[in-house]
């Protein structure tokens, strides 16, 4: 699938206040990143730290908080993500595709979630790290896997092309890295009503694929019955549309 990043960068923008309060599975996601982070990164400060798509900065105040960082590097598609952060000089930024930018150099480490998956091109993406990590830097991200908002999937046709774990292991090795951490696991959240799942997607900018896809009241009918297989009831009788993310989580290291 071809990815319109002008697209891609207009519906993250315009979800850019509601994102920070509605992205609930990606402040998770972040926070289990961080941990494994904690887990395998050694202790001692960081100098040097890119972030690729840091949104509204969900991971960079907590690696912010939690590391000793002399430098972080922010990148994203659009420049009004800076309205996220407070003035810091340890704060630079790298606005732009990051599929056509320059990579800074002398990295400890690159880190990222939620947002590989918008990438094209993955293995350069993996090339572009490996070449920018000190020796024994870090990769660690989160994207997401083939089940991802696989409801969506199969009511309307539109997502992402997801790639498998496998797949993104055999990326990794391929340019050289090490993976110290692999893992995958599914995420479930609940609505009221279908039209809560769309104004959830949309409040997260999620929607940023659906460039053909235009609702009417007919269409938007059938969806909201055909909604209902992916419903449970609970012991009062109350229908709950579930939705789900499929976050897969990786640190990797270069080798010398």
């Amino acid at each position: 699938m071809n990815i319109d990043k002008s697209q891609v960068a207009q519906r993250f923008a315009k979800a850019g206040q509601s994102y920070t309060q509605h992205a609930i599975v990606q402040k998770q996601i972040c926070q289990q990143l961080l941990q494994l982070m904690q887990h395998y990164l050694p202790k001692n400060a960081l100098n040097r730290v890119f972030e690729i798509g840091c949104g509204s900065g969900n991971l960079s105040h907590l690696l912010m908080r939690h590391f000793a960082i002399q430098q972080l590097l922010l990148n994203d598609l659009y420049p009004e993500v800076q309205q996220h952060f407070q003035h810091d000089p340890k704060l630079q930024w790298w606005i732009g595709d990051v599929e056509q930018l320059d990579f800074p150099q002398s990295l400890d480490l690159i880190s990222s979630s939620s947002a590989l998956q918008w990438v094209s091109d993955l293995d350069a993406i993996f090339k572009k790290s490996a070449a920018a990590l000190i020796e024994n830097g870090y990769f660690c991200f989160s994207t997401f896997g083939q089940k991802n908002l696989k409801e969506i999937k199969a009511l309307t046709g539109q997502g992402l092309d997801y790639l498998t774990l496998e797949e993104i292991q055999h990326k990794l090795l391929k340019q050289g890295f090490e993976i110290l951490h692999l893992s995958e696991n599914l995420e479930t959240l609940t609505f009221s009503h279908p039209n809560a799942v769309l104004q959830h997607l949309k409040a997260t900018g999620v929607t940023a694929t659906a460039s053909q896809h235009r609702w009417g009241k007919q269409s938007l009918q059938q969806f909201y019955q055909d909604y209902q297989q992916f419903s449970e009831l609970d012991q009062s009788g109350q229908h709950h549309y579930q939705l789900s993310y499929h976050p897969i989580y990786c640190i990797a290291r270069s080798k010398p």
